[in-house]
Formats: C-alpha cells, structure tokens, sequence
C-alpha cells in the first residue's frame, strides 16, 4: 500500500489531495507503522499540501489510541515541523484525542503543564469534563468547573450536558435533576442534549415515565428532540420489551423527517429477533424502506434467520428477493436461513432447488440443514430426490475440501 501510494503520488497527472493524505495517514497510523505515518507527515509540505488540523488529529489520534501518550504530545508540541502552530485549536484538538481514548488524567495533567503559556478557551474546558463525565468523577468535573470559571468562562449548555451525564453515571440522578431545574436561572434553556441526557440518566434505571415526561415536556421549552432522542428512547424500549411503545416513538420519528443510519435500522432490528414472532422487526423494516432507507446485509441476515425459523415462506422469499435487489449478494449463510424456513414450511421441492443453487454458485450446506432436508424428503418417499441431491452435495464437498487445502497450501484456483 505504502509502495503503491509512494508511486502514484509522484506522477504528474495525478493530483495532489489533501483527503488522499488523510487516508494513507488512517491506514499506517490503525497498523502501528508510526515511522512511515510521521515521514509522510513531515513530507506533505515538500509535495505542496499543506497539513491542517484534521491531518494533525489523526496523527496524534494514532499514537493515543495505540497507548503511546507522550508520543501524541510529542506532535504537538512540534506542530512548527509541519507548518502548524500550537494554539488554542491544536490544543483542543489534542486533548480531544485523549480525552475520547479515556485518558483524561494525562490531558489533565498536561493543561496544567502548559497553563499560561497556551490560552484556554470554553471548549477546552467543555472537552476535559466531558471526559470525566464519561467515567462518573464528579469530584474532577466539580474542580474543572470551578477553574474554568475562575478562567473567565461561563458554562454553557454542553458543559451543563455534561455534568447531568456524570451525576447519573455517578447514580446521583436526583442531582442531576436539580442541575437541570437550575439551567434557566443560569441563563441557559436546556436544548436537546440536556433532554437527552436527563431521558439517559432514567433509562439507566428504567424510569421510563420520566423518559416520557422529559420527551413530552420539550416542546415546552421550544426544544425539539433529535435523532439522539428517538434513538435512545428506542433502544431503551426495546430492551425492555416494550415494542409498542418503541414502535409508536419509531413512527414519531420518521414522521419528523429523521432518517435512522444503516446501523441504527440494524441496532433497532437485532432485538427484535431475539424474542417473539418476527411482525415487529419486518414492522421497522418496511417502515425504513419506505421512507428510503438503507437496510444493512446483516439486518437482512436476522430478519431471515427468525422469518426462517417461524417458516413464514412468503415473507423470507420477499425479504430475500430485496436483499438481492438492493445489491447483497446471497452466501452460505443465507442459503442455510432460505433452506431452513422452507423445510420448516413443508416445501420440500423449493429447498431442494435453493440448495441446488446453493451448491452450484460454490456454497455447500451446512451439515444440519442438509441432514434436515434429507430427512424430510426421505420421510415424504422422496428417496430418488434425497439420492440426486445427494450425489451432487457429495461433489461440491470434496471440491470444497479439496480448494480448501490447495489455498491452505499457497495455491489460489
């Protein structure tokens, strides 16, 4: 890859990008290759792009999240090296880094280092108690505050966020409750992310009609909730079982205009089909179709295993056909699910044909569904059918075998 990037970029119709950079700079710095990641770094000027403060984050975000802390503040420290200076931007840009990688102790300790030196603003200050937050130390964030006060800044609505989030974690949610009643006369209405993290702090502890009262109650203060709302508010009943009311808040959603993530779609289905019929999974997938979401290969893989397993045909062969239309390809996996529900549901000559296919697109069954197979069609008389099938299974398994050691040996066929 390295060989390959340092090629390209040096022809001259290829252009020059700052993105192409950025790239390279993900990939070496995700393997650990940190000398290759700093050559290209201090390199870039010499080729006409000139580094910015996301090119900076992701060098420091590698070594952060590999451990090395004094290496991260190394870059930052020779920021001059690359063209770049060490203001309050690359500062919070830095302590970010290892702030999101919980080590908000070294950030901590390295603002104290450098106080006076480097200017301080609101935000950096958001960024270390939202790290202290993360992990309930309420002692930390009270400190920050005050020095952050002391500072000149007054706390905004992200640094009252934060706070509510750490006392629930901390499991003093009814502080957090007077926090948030006391955000008005502090001159800050709570927004969205106070509301969301007040619905957090009670779905940790399945209050769900305090969820319900602070989801009603923001329109009162002109707030509207976002997808973070719907979101949380939807796991959460879903987790508690409670797909009525996961579903009424589903249909909210949408009809707010806020389309869930392939992940989110995913994340909404998954506990669905762990428990009950598959009605209200295929309810949130045909919902997300219709307002033109993108449904994920693993949201169709579950819906096919639990479709596949109450064997409703019709609906496993529809969900299929649009798994297909929207570009997935089927694998064993899928054949497995497809083979299943149909034996479940007694067609017996449609299973056979799907694992036919199975077998000649190179995927051979597994040995359960093709025992469960066997069984039915010699159980039915069809001893012939359960023959043919054989024999052909038979071959796609010692090819399969066969490709199997080949490959294991080097070679590729």
């Amino acid at each position: 890859m390295l060989i390959f990037f340092n090629w390209v970029i040096k022809k001259p119709a290829i252009a020059k990008d700052i993105h192409t950079y950025h790239i390279i700079l993900k990939a070496l710095g995700r393997r650990k290759f940190f000398t290759h990641m700093m050559h290209i770094l201090h390199n870039m000027r010499a080729r006409g792009i000139s580094p910015d403060l996301e090119t900076i984050s992701i060098a420091m975000d590698s070594f952060v999240r590999a451990g090395y802390v004094s290496k991260a503040i190394r870059v930052f420290r020779n920021l001059e090296e690359v063209g770049l200076d060490c203001d309050t931007e690359s500062l919070n840009m830095l302590v970010q880094c290892l702030c999101q990688r919980s080590h908000v102790g070294a950030a901590n300790s390295f603002l104290n280092s450098i106080k006076g030196k480097i200017q301080f603003n609101g935000t950096t200050y958001n960024i270390v108690i939202g790290g202290w937050s993360r992990n309930g130390r309420v002692s930390e964030m009270v400190r920050i505050l005050e020095a952050m006060v002391a500072g000149g800044f007054s706390p905004d609505n992200t640094t009252f966020s934060f706070i509510i989030e750490g006392l629930g974690r901390a499991g003093r949610i009814d502080d957090a409750v007077e926090i948030f009643d006391s955000m008005k006369t502090k001159g800050c209405v709570p927004d969205a992310r106070a509301y969301n993290a007040m619905i957090s702090n009670f779905i940790s502890v399945r209050g769900f009609d305090e969820c319900r009262k602070y989801y009603k109650g923001m329109p009162s203060n002109n707030c509207d909730p976002n997808i973070d709302t719907y979101t949380k508010l939807i796991d959460a009943f879903l987790k508690a079982r409670k797909v009525a009311d996961a579903l009424e808040t589903f249909d909210e959603m949408l009809g707010r205009g806020f389309l869930p993530s392939t992940g989110t779609i995913t994340s909404f289905i998954e506990p669905l089909c762990s428990y009950g019929p598959p009605y209200a999974a295929m309810m949130i997938y045909q919902k997300a179709r219709k307002v033109g979401c993108r449904v994920s290969s693993s949201a169709y893989k579950l819906l096919l295993m639990r479709l596949s397993r109450f064997g409703k045909c019709g609906m496993l062969l529809n969900i299929w056909e649009d798994m297909q239309e929207c570009g997935y390809d089927s694998d064993m996996e899928v054949y497995d699910y497809v083979i299943n529900g149909l034996c479940n549901n007694g067609q017996l000559e449609s299973a056979v044909l799907v694992m036919e296919e199975s077998v000649q697109k190179g995927f051979c069954p597994s040995r359960l569904i093709y025992s469960k197979l066997n069984s039915k069609l010699l159980a039915s008389n069809k001893v012939e059918r359960a023959y043919r099938l054989f024999l052909k299974v038979k071959d796609a398994r010692r090819y399969d075998t066969a490709q199997r050691f080949w490959r294991a040996k080097g070679w590729h066929f």
